[in-house]
């Protein structure tokens, strides 16, 4: 079922064009850098898009003097996260994805807020992303306020979930914004 699901969003997300993910992608992350939590964050965790993803290079590079944001890196079966200082420390690195060239280890409990990608996700919090389990594991071992971005058509009704999957506390699309766990939203 997960693997049907998303097989047809990523079929979905690939015919989006490029202005239609720039535009699409500025509107969500103009929501969450209004938010409290975010304006009064210190260290983040942000993926690097690739692939038709809501866009985060401009968002990086904008608050990358500002705040401390660590981005995930591959290694093995675990991601790591690696603060960075500036863009240009990222290279191509496992499945395509931007890396530091030069791993500035964090430390989990650090993170206040994590952002996160999938590919679909529900009104529950709950998502799916490439398969691989990769940021379940790395959730699973943090206290940080999860927020996911995506664009709407990735909402659904419900999501297959198992036992190890990580609930995100907060969902925004170009649409709205979904908050699912309320004990951050006090």
């Amino acid at each position: 079922m997960k693997n049907k699901i998303r097989e047809e969003l990523i079929k979905k997300r690939n015919k989006l064009g490029v202005y239609e993910v720039l535009k699409k992608s500025n509107d969500i992350i103009s929501k969450l850098v209004s938010l409290q939590e975010f304006k009064k964050a210190k260290k983040l965790l942000c993926y690097i898009s690739f692939d038709n993803e809501v866009y985060t290079h401009g968002l990086i590079k904008k608050y990358v003097k500002e705040k401390d944001i660590a981005v995930p890196v591959v290694r093995g079966n675990e991601l790591i996260l690696s603060y960075i200082k500036e863009w240009d420390e990222l290279a191509t690195g496992a499945y395509g994805i931007l890396e530091p060239k030069e791993i500035r280890k964090a430390n989990l409990n650090d993170i206040e807020i994590a952002i996160i990608p999938g590919i679909a996700f529900d009104n529950r919090g709950y998502r799916i992303g490439y398969g691989k389990g990769y940021f379940d594991r790395l959730l699973s071992k943090m206290n940080a306020l999860k927020i996911a971005l995506a664009f709407d058509f990735q909402i659904l009704d419900e999501v297959p979930e198992e036992k190890h999957d990580v609930r995100m506390d907060m969902i925004i699309t170009e649409k709205r914004i979904l908050q699912l766990n309320h004990t951050f939203y006090k």
